[in-house]
């Protein structure tokens, strides 16, 4: 029988930041279980790129202020290229209690150290974009720290790296069952046979509950579809712009490539492995850009271009990380309802220490256990895109 010191299954942005760091904090026996023929197939391909720190929750703010650096000095970091590019996320409230939340929310950041976090005037958002429709904006917040990645080049080279320096990554090879005993954890079973483990991380993403499932976990997990529409090239508004979050309807958008890409959480979808886009979403969405930015009125878009990709709910809109109770020996990282991708650094940190000393200064992790909705003591984030 084949062993490892630890087995991960999903090879993702997560599962491959968890084998960096595992791999980079000198475990060397990591093996990385991908059920598809290439990385990225679930949700880290179909991912917006998003990073930012203005969260509404001290833990997300933590876990963004390890995060974003850490892909800021990827490429020097790794010698893989994650294209992070410092644009900045501008939220535009249009009303009173938005700017009371940005409000809070920036005592928050800055209190946790986000050193760059400003709230803005609605005049400074017109001079900067008189392409907005500014008539009902009185204010927003920005930090130019924010901005955006490419989760499939940050993948890759968490996983190459990881790769190059001990750890094992079987591609097409499907998780079919995973065995324990009284202590805990014993082998994976796989469609290349099983493998003696101890240590078993649940990197499986939108899939997570069914992986969970096979160890005895109950997973409160759901997958939901999220739609994203790129543009045709598109000159009229700048292409240096941050991620511009209309905080009326929550349409959001940012530049990508020559055009723009526009994303918008509908408020009608409903859980469920849908990964097809739904080509009446279009007109949907372009109503909202309109209405934000005129110019986009004339925004052409091909609707073979757009694409669909699944979200990884929880309860409380925060991950489950770390091991599971009454399963020793078996790790969650789950349920990033949306933030997989921004806070696959930190989620990489905070499991490998966990895996391999019991304790992780990076956060209280307490916080984001599964016992906590048992236990009544969820936290929500209110600030999901």
């Amino acid at each position: 029988m084949q062993t490892a010191e630890v087995v991960i299954i999903g090879g993702g942005i997560v599962g491959s930041s968890i084998a960096y760091h595992l791999t980079a904090a000198g475990c060397k026996d990591v093996l990385v279980i991908e059920r598809e023929s290439a990385q990225g197939k679930g949700s880290t391909g179909k991912s917006m790129g998003g990073v930012r720190a203005q969260f509404s929750t001290p833990v997300n703010i933590q876990m963004s202020l390890y995060s974003i650096p850490f892909y800021a000095s990827f490429d020097e970091r790794l010698g893989y290229p994650a294209d992070y590019r410092p644009q900045g996320y501008l939220f535009c409230a249009t009303n009173e209690n938005h700017l009371a939340y940005l409000r809070a929310n920036y005592r928050k950041q800055v209190a946790m150290g986000l050193k760059d976090v400003r709230l803005i005037s609605a005049q400074e958002i017109r001079d900067r974009f008189p392409q907005l429709r500014s008539d009902d904006i009185v204010g927003g917040s920005f930090c130019p720290t924010d901005g955006f990645v490419d989760p499939y080049s940050a993948m890759i080279g968490f996983m190459t790296w990881a790769a190059d320096h001990g750890a094992k990554l079987w591609k097409n090879t499907q998780v079919t069952g995973i065995q324990r005993d009284a202590q805990g954890m014993i082998a994976v079973e796989t469609s290349r046979g099983p493998v003696s483990t101890r240590k078993v991380v649940n990197a499986a993403g939108a899939w997570a509950k069914q992986v969970a499932a096979m160890a005895g976990v109950e997973l409160p997990v759901e997958p939901l579809r999220r739609m994203l529409v790129p543009t045709e090239p598109f000159d009229r508004f700048p292409h240096s712009a941050p991620m511009i979050i209309d905080m009326s309807t929550g349409f959001h958008f940012r530049p990508e490539a020559l055009g723009f890409l526009l994303a918008w959480n509908d408020p009608e979808e409903t859980p469920g492995y849908k990964t097809d886009f739904d080509p009446a979403f279009i007109e949907k969405i372009l109503t909202r850009a309109a209405g934000r930015v005129p110019v986009f009125e004339n925004l052409a878009v091909n609707p073979k271009r757009a694409w669909a990709g699944l979200y990884e709910m929880t309860p409380d809109h925060h991950p489950i990380l770390g091991e599971a109770p009454g399963a020793p020996g078996f790790f969650l990282a789950n349920g990033f309802s949306g933030h997989g991708v921004m806070h696959a650094p930190a989620t990489g940190k905070i499991l490998s220490d966990l895996i391999l000393t019991g304790k992780t200064d990076l956060i209280d992790a307490s916080l984001l256990d599964l016992s906590r909705f048992a236990q009544g003591r969820t936290i929500h984030e209110t600030a999901v895109l």
